[in-house]
């Protein structure tokens, strides 16, 4: 397979997961202010961490999961930095639907130019690597939110969790669940 059906069918997988859990919740995420959702994030990656480093889950769901999930709420991440604070807590469905299949288009094209610059090094990159820099993103992320959002010269928010997603997916497709789909 190629890097674009891959990461389409990793993309697939968590948002039939995401749309499902809309209908079941809604959308109850608009609740979160973006620092929640920051640390929702490093709560999935560190756990991600704490299980590369152990080897065994005491709660049943695995790495797996938790990447799709940081998949997931990067893509909340990236709705509530554009939706007003004002904007209803509960979203259509066709409009949650629509607005993550543009954050995934704008996050899969950032994908394609920066592969074209690094040639695809993530392939060779072990998903503990991965695992390090969504981490090393999230401290950025933290880092930016500390300082009101103001940047001097580093990307902002939105470049983040793109970087994020991008990573995570990497490491869904190292696992093989492009394969799987």
């Amino acid at each position: 397979m190629d890097t674009s059906t891959e990461y389409n069918r990793v993309i697939g997988y968590c948002k039939d997961l995401f749309l499902k859990k809309t209908k079941d919740y809604g959308t109850a995420w608009r609740i979160m202010r973006p620092s929640s959702i920051t640390d929702q994030l490093f709560i999935k990656a560190q756990r991600i961490r704490t299980l590369e480093v152990k080897k065994v889950s005491l709660v049943g769901e695995g790495i797996l999961d938790e990447y799709v999930g940081i998949v997931n709420y990067c893509i909340i991440a990236m709705m509530q930095l554009e939706l007003p604070e004002e904007a209803s807590n509960e979203l259509d469905y066709s409009f949650v639907d629509e607005k993550y299949a543009e954050k995934v288009n704008e996050t899969r094209d950032l994908m394609f130019a920066k592969n074209h610059d690094y040639g695809e090094a993530w392939r060779d990159m072990r998903i503990s690597s991965l695992t390090d820099l969504i981490l090393m993103k999230l401290h950025r992320v933290k880092q930016i939110e500390d300082n009101n959002g103001q940047t001097i010269v580093s990307e902002g928010l939105k470049a983040n969790y793109q970087d994020m997603l991008n990573y995570a997916v990497f490491a869904l497709i190292k696992m093989g669940l492009a394969e799987q789909n």
